[in-house]
């Protein structure tokens, strides 16, 4: 389950709720601002005998102001003090764009204009390590890497930890095949974000792509197993291997995207899901494009 941004009091009870309904993996970050919320969330849950901690799969996210060597453990203590939790179970570099380090998340100059940082992915890459060599990261990812990216670190000299994961947009829309056999021949797992598609908030999301969960293949397929377009979207992915955090702060739809595990897709439709593919993201980050590690200017 994906936990951006969410009113005071909502991930508390939608972490719980989605514990007691069966989700295990909770995705989470600092800049999220309710880390606090999930953690107690987990620790409510763990105290009530619902789960035990290795039940629970959390990660968290490296900010982009956090990518100095020096600043690595500190951002990802100030998860841990948040959570008040003692390790977390994936922890990956959210972007592979630096901006300037400080108080600020998005810092801007007077006239508007994002500050970025000089970008040392291995550098970054190597105080990560640490932290997993200290026991505070079961497993270490990242995220919105493209493929050049990904052979930095896969490349570096004496890498001892390798990226388990890398979490990008991925849907019947935009189905990342060039970049899904990349990580599957290196043995990194793709984590799907915006599987069903995202919200129309113009303000970060392309609101040129059409709605997803309109497909009228994904409807149709959808009535046959009487499943929604959603629950179809979400198994597609699940079935090729893809790991989906679905975000929703809704009681009935946490327990409605959960119900994937009852039904299969034939050969045919996976492949007629797959046909949908149209090569367009939500998420877009052109804000950040001017960013020299941008990451989506390459083809994947």
């Amino acid at each position: 389950l994906l936990l951006v941004i969410t009113p005071k009091g909502t991930a508390l009870e939608c972490v719980k709720l989605a514990i007691d309904v069966g989700y295990r993996h909770f995705d989470g970050a600092l800049v999220y601002f309710n880390e606090h919320e999930v953690g107690q969330a987990i620790r409510e849950k763990i105290a009530d005998g619902t789960v035990r901690r290795e039940d629970i799969f959390y990660c968290g996210k490296l900010w982009n102001t956090f990518h100095p060597p020096e600043l690595v453990r500190p951002a990802l203590e100030r998860t841990l003090k948040t959570l008040k939790l003692d390790y977390v179970d994936l922890y990956i570099v959210e972007l592979p764009m630096a901006f300037k380090p400080g108080n600020e998340f998005y810092p801007k100059d007077q006239n508007g204009k994002y500050i970025y940082h000089h970008t040392d992915l291995c550098a970054t890459w190597e105080a990560l390590e640490a932290c997993k060599d200290a026991g505070l990261i079961k497993s270490l990812g990242v995220s919105n890497f493209n493929r050049r990216q990904l052979e930095l670190l896969l490349n570096k000299p004496g890498l001892k930890h390798k990226p388990v994961s890398n979490q990008v947009e991925c849907h019947p829309y935009f189905t990342q095949p060039k970049l899904l056999e990349y990580c599957r021949q290196n043995g990194i797992v793709i984590v799907g974000y915006c599987p069903i598609g995202s919200s129309r908030d113009a303000s970060w999301v392309n609101v040129k792509s059409p709605p997803l969960l309109e497909d009228k293949v994904l409807v149709s397929i959808g009535k046959k197993y009487n499943k929604s377009s959603a629950q179809v979207a979400l198994r597609f992915n699940v079935q090729r291997g893809v790991v989906v955090i679905p975000k929703s702060f809704s009681p009935e739809r946490i327990k409605h995207n959960f119900q994937i595990f009852d039904f299969s897709l034939t050969e045919e439709e996976m492949k007629a899901i797959e046909a949908l593919n149209k090569n367009i993201r939500f998420v877009e980050l052109l804000m950040w494009s001017d960013h020299p590690e941008y990451p989506f200017h390459d083809e994947y």
